[in-house]
Formats: structure tokens, C-alpha cells, sequence
């Protein structure tokens, strides 16, 4: 079973920048289809973000133009960096593995992101 951590969430003004890292662990990395979901107070998870093991990403509406997606098969790791963020990018943000064989999901306990002045 895969295991997930994510790192790199914190406090930034609006227009800032941040890069998510998610470390990989406990299965064949590129069996898994990678994303980015986050989760607002009182708000239902959404997409954020994904990439495929080809490298093919997509994203979701909100962030296209200003996040980007990346992964490095050597380290087991994928980023989210984020950039020109907004107030309404404060959420926690969840890392996620999709088996592509079963499509079966793991999550990482998730990072906090906060765009405030």
C-alpha cells in the first residue's frame, strides 16, 4: 500500500508563491496516477491537479495559468507549485495516489496553505 506525505504549506500574501511537495512511498511509483485536491472550511474537497505517469497534467479551472504540476519518478516525489495565489486558495491540501489498475485512492493527512495579508 502507498503512503503519502505532503510538506510545504504555510502562511503567504496574495500574489505569493508556494511549492507543495508530496513523497511517495511503499509502492512502484509510476502504477499510480498523482493529484492535488484541497479542501476549504465548509467546502467539499475538489481537484486541484493531476499528472499521469507519462507526465500528462491537468488542472482544474481556477488554478490553470497559475499552478503547475510536476513529478520526479527518481525521487518518488510530486510538486504543486503555486503561484499568484489568492485568498481563495486557502485550504488543506491533500496529495493523492489513484492505482491505475484498480482505482483504488490513498491520501496523504494533508498541508495546510493560507493566502492572507
Amino acid at each position: 500500500q502507498v503512503q503519502l506525505v505532503e510538506s510545504g504549506g504555510g502562511l503567504v500574501q496574495p500574489g505569493g508563491s508556494l511549492r507543495l511537495s508530496c513523497a511517495v512511498s511503499g509502492s512502484t511509483f509510476s502504477n499510480y496516477v498523482m493529484g492535488w485536491h484541497r479542501q476549504a472550511p465548509g467546502k467539499q474537497r475538489e481537484l486541484v491537479a493531476t499528472i499521469s505517469s507519462g507526465g500528462t497534467t491537468n488542472y482544474a479551472e481556477s488554478v490553470k495559468g497559475r499552478f503547475i504540476m510536476s513529478r520526479d519518478s527518481a525521487k518518488k516525489t510530486v510538486y504543486l507549485q503555486m503561484n499568484s495565489l489568492k485568498p481563495e486558495d486557502t485550504a488543506v491540501y491533500y496529495c493523492n495516489a489513484r492505482r491505475v489498475a484498480t482505482g483504488l485512492n490513498s491520501w496523504g493527512p494533508g498541508t495546510q496553505v493560507t493566502v492572507s495579508s
